[in-house]
């Protein structure tokens, strides 16, 4: 079997295929002809005769100079960079690693912002001993209500990290599913019909949505007014899902209390954003689920499916 590797990434260097995960595969699939490829004419030069291929993208036109192509799999959680005719014609295998990372950057977001991290390091640089001021921003969260809006795997992992904290989880579906064996009687899983119900209640809302044409603007100023003020706002799902001009004037307007956003409508954050400048917002630029080890664990997550299909 011929597979392709075209994974390279300009300026994440783990997001890179690297001579460990080829001997990797040299090791684990003896049957596997494994090409690396640097970049696209190398790739296209040999896709003519692979089975399988392991990318970023995929083209929909490449589907016709593949004519031996089996089956594609990519690293990522969402099928933003594979062209939507090409599902219809190859299965794809997208990542499905991502969940501890990107809760990892969700419950540091929180803690951010719940102990007042970025106050202590600002009032640190002037040398104050602000106890006071700072202990008037300190919250916990312990029993506040987390709202998941998006629950599938990545939502359900971020709800399974959270819980510890002694967090009263709600997640939010568009279709009914049995509650997750770690929710507790404080937990509850509704459907995205009742997603305004909930929203008066929440003290954090997580965004986990993936960026479709079903999710486009889904959140809208309305859903801003049901908010708590209180409430902290986290987007690791696909920046689609918010108009960033509602999202500004909520934060301007103080509807929320603050938000964390790792996705953006338009990426790269135009410079001219607002967003850049506001004091209750925490930016990183599309990295929740980066990690030293994220190719890592997306070729041990791949190759004992690929040794099945050996």
């Amino acid at each position: 079997m011929i597979i392709l590797a075209y994974l390279t990434h300009p300026h994440v260097e783990t997001w890179n295929f690297q001579d460990r995960h080829r001997e990797q595969f040299s090791r684990q699939c003896p049957g596997v002809q494994l090409v690396v490829c640097r970049n696209s004419k190398e790739f296209l030069s040999h896709l003519p005769g692979a089975e399988g291929v392991i990318v970023w993208f995929f083209k929909e036109e490449w589907v016709k100079i593949s004519p031996n192509l089996k089956w594609i799999a990519t690293p990522a959680a969402g099928a933003d960079w594979i062209a939507p005719g090409v599902e219809d014609q190859l299965p794809v295998f997208f990542g499905g690693f991502h969940g501890p990372m990107m809760a990892e950057s969700i419950v540091g977001a929180m803690l951010y912002f719940c102990k007042a991290f970025g106050l202590s390091r600002d009032l640190q640089k002037k040398k104050k001993w602000a106890r006071v001021k700072i202990s008037q921003k300190v919250a916990s969260l312990y029993q506040r209500r987390v709202t998941l809006l998006g629950f599938g795997r990545i939502g359900q992992t971020i709800g399974r990290v959270l819980k510890p904290f002694g967090c009263h989880l709600t997640g939010v579906k568009r279709t009914a599913i049995q509650p997750p064996d770690y929710f507790d009687g404080h937990d509850r899983v509704v459907t995205a019909d009742r997603l305004i119900a909930v929203l008066p209640e929440t003290d954090h809302l997580v965004l986990v949505l993936p960026g479709t044409a079903e999710t486009d603007g889904l959140f809208t100023r309305e859903h801003f007014r049901q908010l708590p003020r209180h409430c902290l706002l986290y987007n690791v799902g696909r920046g689609n899902v918010i108009r960033e001009a509602d999202l500004v004037q909520a934060l301007r307007e103080k509807r929320i209390a603050g938000a964390y956003l790792d996705v953006f409508e338009t990426e790269p954050l135009p410079e001219s954003s607002e967003l850049w400048d506001m004091e209750n917002v925490l930016i990183q630029p599309h990295l929740s689920a980066a990690s030293p080890h994220y190719l890592d664990l997306f070729v041990d997550e791949l190759i004992p499916r690929l040794v099945n299909k050996l």
